[in-house]
Parts: C-alpha cells; sequence; structure tokens
C-alpha cells in the first residue's frame, strides 16, 4: 500500500487511517482488541478527538505500549484558550503520552489567526513551543470556511469530509492543500455510511497522493475490510467506476452524512437517522430500518416544532426540518406500499 506524507509535517504513514470516533460506542475490552489488530494489520494513522466521550482513553490504553510506532492527531471544540490548554492536558493524559503528533481545532466556524483577539492561534503556537504538540491542524465541514483556512497558510493539515461523492469544489480542496504543501485528512469517506462499498471508497482515496482517509471502525468485520486492501489494493477499474457514477447520480446534492453535530433533539427525534431514512432503506436490508423500532422513532417527525436547534447545530447548513419531513413522508409510503424501495 501507498505511503503519503501529510504536507509539511512530515508525517508518513500508509493511505489508510484508523478512525476513532465509534469506538465509544463499544466497551473497553472490544476498543483494545481493534485498535491493536489495527495496528498488527498495518495501521499507524489514528484520528481522536475530546468529543469523542471516551474514544482517547481507549486509545491510550490499547496502544500507548507503541506509542513511538503510531502518529496521533486529535482535537478540541474549545472556543478559549484556557479551556483548550486544559483540553488539551486531559487528551494528553487519557491517550498516556506526552505529546500529540496533530493537535486540530474541530469543527470551526471560523479560521483561528494570530492577532484575531481569540488568542486560539497564539495558544496552539505555545503547545509547540512545550512540546505537546507536533503540529497544528484544524477541520471543518464548510467548504468556504476550508477554502479560508487553506489560503492561510496558517495550518499543516485540514480535516474535511471527502468521498466519491463529494462537490467538485470539495474535491479541488485535495489538489489546493497539495499545492500549499498541507495535509488533507479526509473524514466522512462512507459519508456517514451511505456508501457500502469500501473497495470503490478506497480506490477512489487511492487517486490522490496527499490524502489520509481515516475509517471509522467499530467492528472487527469491518477492520478486516479495510486491513484486507494492505495485501489487495483496490483500482478504480470499469466496474468500480460504473458504481461510482450510479451513487453519484442518486446521492449528491443536499444529504445528510448522520455525524449527529445536530443532536440532541429538543422533542427527542433521532435527526441524524430520520433525517436520511430514504438513503439508508434503499441501501441496506428495509427490514432493517422498517421494524417496530424504527416505525416509533420515525413518527416523533411529527412531533417536530420547528425550533431551528438542529439547524443551527448543522455543520453542513441543512434544512433539517424540511429532511425530516421528507423523509418521514417518503417512509410512509414504503410502510404503506405506495412506494417499491
Amino acid at each position: 500500500m501507498r505511503q503519503i506524507t501529510l504536507g509539511s509535517t512530515g508525517i508518513t504513514a500508509p493511505q489508510n487511517g484508523f478512525g476513532a470516533l465509534p469506538i465509544q460506542r463499544v466497551d473497553m475490552e472490544t476498543a483494545k482488541t481493534i485498535l491493536r489488530r489495527a495496528y498488527e494489520g498495518g495501521m499507524t494513522f489514528f484520528d481522536t478527538a475530546r468529543a469523542y466521550s471516551d474514544s482517547e482513553e481507549k486509545l491510550g490504553e490499547a496502544l500507548s505500549h507503541l506509542r513511538d510506532h503510531i502518529y496521533i492527531a486529535t482535537k478540541s471544540q474549545a472556543k478559549d484558550p484556557v479551556t483548550l490548554r486544559e483540553e488539551l492536558e486531559t487528551s494528553l493524559k487519557l491517550l498516556k503520552t506526552d505529546h500529540v503528533d496533530i493537535y486540530q481545532f474541530h469543527c470551526v466556524s471560523r479560521c483561528y489567526r494570530p492577532g484575531d483577539g481569540t488568542g486560539m492561534y497564539e495558544e496552539m503556537l505555545k503547545f509547540k513551543e512545550e512540546g505537546k504538540v507536533r503540529h497544528i491542524g484544524i477541520t471543518a465541514h464548510k467548504v468556504g470556511i476550508a477554502e479560508e483556512i487553506v489560503d492561510s497558510g496558517l495550518y499543516e493539515t485540514l480535516q474535511f469530509p471527502l468521498s466519491y461523492i463529494s462537490s467538485a469544489r470539495d474535491v479541488d480542496l485535495v489538489r489546493r492543500c497539495k499545492e500549499a504543501n498541507m495535509g488533507f485528512i479526509a473524514m466522512k469517506g462512507l459519508s456517514g455510511g451511505l456508501l457500502t462499498n469500501s473497495a470503490a471508497c478506497m480506490a477512489f482515496m487511492t487517486q490522490f497522493d496527499n490524502v489520509m482517509p481515516i475509517w471509522g471502525i467499530q467492528r472487527e468485520t469491518e477492520l478486516e475490510e479495510w486491513l484486507s486492501f494492505f495485501d489487495n489494493e483496490p483500482t478504480l477499474n470499469d466496474d468500480l467506476a460504473a458504481l461510482i457514477e450510479k451513487d453519484r447520480r442518486e446521492l449528491t446534492g443536499d444529504f445528510c452524512r448522520g455525524c449527529g453535530y445536530c443532536m440532541p433533539c429538543t422533542v427527542g427525534i433521532i435527526i441524524n437517522q430520520g433525517a436520511r431514512m430514504s438513503q439508508m432503506v434503499r441501501r441496506a436490508p428495509s427490514a432493517e430500518w422498517t421494524n417496530e423500532y424504527w416505525q416509533k422513532e420515525m413518527s416523533k417527525i411529527e412531533d417536530c416544532v420547528d425550533c431551528g436547534v438542529c439547524h443551527s447545530r448543522c455543520p453542513y447548513s441543512l434544512d433539517i426540518p424540511r429532511l425530516l419531513k421528507k423523509n418521514w413522508a417518503d417512509y410512509q409510503n414504503i410502510l404503506s406500499g405506495k412506494t417499491k424501495v
């Protein structure tokens, strides 16, 4: 498998990274087994965040004895320097390390700069001087902010959603980062679970020699799919290209990636599934999404009061109430047999 270097950081690792958000959903022993198997199978780049509940703790428990053989990137959603420092110290303690390789401002709504009055970037520079942070990164979900970040020349890595159904403008960020000698860390490579062919997703990523995909993994069976590509890397052949084109026709545009930043809902709706149920019920065995549990959960959409909280939290600025109502109507038609899946 190709080794890639993340821009000016000099970090070089196989183009097959581990996204540690999902391991917060499994117990400690399961997480340790998965993480250690990931390393044994060839993965050396691990991305987590302070916001992912106990993900950092699990990573520290599983891999701290291998610290010199792996790269760790983590993130903070802090909005002030004091909290930023507190969160870094917590991360270091949980990860059982004295430094992180990349420390990232998490899901930003602005490009932090020196002298902007927040003190955030200046605090990051202090972390580097203290040896607690090797490289400064940032994550964004909105392409305009991401473009501003790249143009600023202040950051060593950008983490941004990238998959084969990304827009041309989103994909162009890869080129811009390469020209700026900036590492590109690709999140949402499966578009929140809407893309189900791992070979197609991997083949898409291998087109870029400066992109580190981080696959969200919480099951050993999922992990083995990604590890299999170390020995049998997929190529973008005619069959995969046709599948990608079909998915692009069906899924491009405004769609929910299932990230969950909109949650919790003020009336208890499971927003990050309800807002994309039309896609999920067609891309997985329908019985999985039309059982009694999901019928009950989807019916809660009728309780939506259009408070706008979910819309204000959405990093993609989606009109979530509209998506919920559209998906609820489609779901009812599927249950009644008016719409076939």
